[in-house]
């Protein structure tokens, strides 16, 4: 039987949240974590931070409903005080995990939830 697995570019998980403002939620993304992608009107947004897809959908469709993100990036200080400057409330300051990660966590004003991380060697 032929594999189901999702499109080419997509993981077997992907991420959907569902906001009242589709395109601000977008740029915030961008801000913090230099996704790439744009806003389409009548479909989800897709926008690819990394090598993972994020879809935003308007909360007209569903209930608004956030997310709970774990997010690496190449300088976890650097996206959070970008997240903070974008106007995310501090949930954690950055601090060094026993389990090997550089880790801070913030709240964006749609109620998602993004713990931004580095390793601390690879």
């Amino acid at each position: 039987m032929p594999s189901r697995l999702p499109r080419p570019g997509y993981h077997s998980v992907t991420p959907r949240v569902f906001v009242d403002d589709v395109g601000a939620l977008a740029a915030f993304l961008v801000e913090v974590f230099d996704a790439t992608g744009h806003v389409d009107a009548g479909r989800p947004t897709e926008l690819r931070i990394g090598d993972s897809v994020v879809m935003i959908s308007s909360a007209a469709e569903r209930d608004a409903f956030p997310a709970f993100l774990y997010v690496y990036v190449d300088d976890a200080d650097d996206a959070f005080q970008r997240a903070v400057a974008a106007g995310a409330s501090v949930v954690e300051r950055p601090l060094d995990t026993p389990y090997g990660d550089r880790r801070a966590m913030v709240a964006d004003a749609w109620g998602n939830v993004y713990q931004i991380a580095h390793p601390l060697s690879t």
